[in-house]
């Protein structure tokens, strides 16, 4: 279990190493996937550099279209990865499970299904209704 059974209660010692390893196999397990994708981007560019002789305008469509692709997977890579490094700092503060919106308590329901989560259910959905 990655959080508390009652939402504002203090986090023991060992609820805190839980969520804080927890939180941190996460982050491990993106930057390895940041690191294969970067290296599947640059073997990607050398076929690409290697491989232009008789392209036709398809063929870099194509060749545009999957470095595209490849830098759009970087990137969200790099920002959940951002995320999880943002919840490690708030375990650190102590402000983990609480909403930086309201500052209500983040619903355990959320933090399992998300571990990440900065804001309440109710914060987020403002959030996205403002964005649309």
């Amino acid at each position: 279990m990655l959080v508390h059974d009652t939402v504002g209660a203090t986090r023991s010692q060992t609820e805190i190493d839980q969520i804080r390893q927890s939180l941190q196999a996460r982050y491990d397990e993106l930057t390895a996937e940041y690191d294969q994708a970067v290296l599947q981007s640059q073997v990607l560019r050398l076929v690409e550099v290697g491989d232009t002789a008789g392209d036709d305008q398809a063929d870099s469509g194509t060749k545009t279209a999957e470095r595209d692709t490849a830098q759009s997977l970087l990137r969200t890579i790099l920002d959940r990865r951002a995320q999880y490094e943002h919840a490690l700092g708030r375990l650190e503060e102590g402000t983990y499970g609480w909403c930086e919106g309201c500052s209500a308590a983040i619903p355990v329901e959320r933090l399992e299904i998300f571990p990440s989560a900065t804001t309440c259910v109710t914060c987020k959905q403002t959030r996205e209704r403002r964005a649309a």
